[in-house]
């Protein structure tokens, strides 16, 4: 090979050597500096992926401690059916029908109950307990004072 290049004119072995060069600068390019750019690339995400989950992961622990500053325990979880069962008990009304929904809101049906019981019962929820009620829809039952009454209750804030 060597005397095959030697054979070669000037201007072809000059030629020769340039094309070697860029082809040698182009591997090192393609086996070296390439795969690193896209690690830097791929690590740079991550770190932006870390960074936002730092983020969420502080304004976690600054809910937590607001919860503990207000003396609610954390992991207590406020279960809506256990309170709504609780509550209408208290104010003496029959629910006929809690159904769950998808959001996390609960859906109340309650039949023929005195109107001025029902009232205290929503102002209860809403200004005690602090729940967001969502919907509610009342119609009048068979007797003076006595409602028909459908409530969807939400968490709140």
């Amino acid at each position: 090979m060597k005397m095959w290049f030697l054979r070669l004119g000037t201007r072809d072995q000059m030629s020769l050597l340039a094309l070697a060069l860029v082809l040698g600068l182009y591997l090192v390019y393609a086996m070296l500096w390439s795969p690193l750019a896209a690690s830097r690339d791929r690590m740079a995400e991550q770190n932006a992926a870390a960074a936002a989950s730092l983020l969420r992961v502080d304004e976690l622990v600054s809910e937590l401690v607001q919860l503990r500053q207000s003396g609610a325990q954390p992991g207590q979880a406020r279960n809506l059916a256990s309170l709504v069962n609780q509550s209408t008990r208290q104010f003496g009304l029959a629910v006929s029908r809690l159904q769950p929904g998808s959001r996390g809101d609960l859906q109340v049906r309650l039949e023929s109950v005195a109107f001025s019981s029902f009232i205290a019962w929503l102002h209860t929820l809403e200004q005690r307990e602090g729940l967001l009620l969502e919907e509610v829809a009342v119609t009048q039952a068979g007797s003076a004072g006595l409602v028909n009454a459908t409530v969807r209750i939400g968490q709140g804030v």
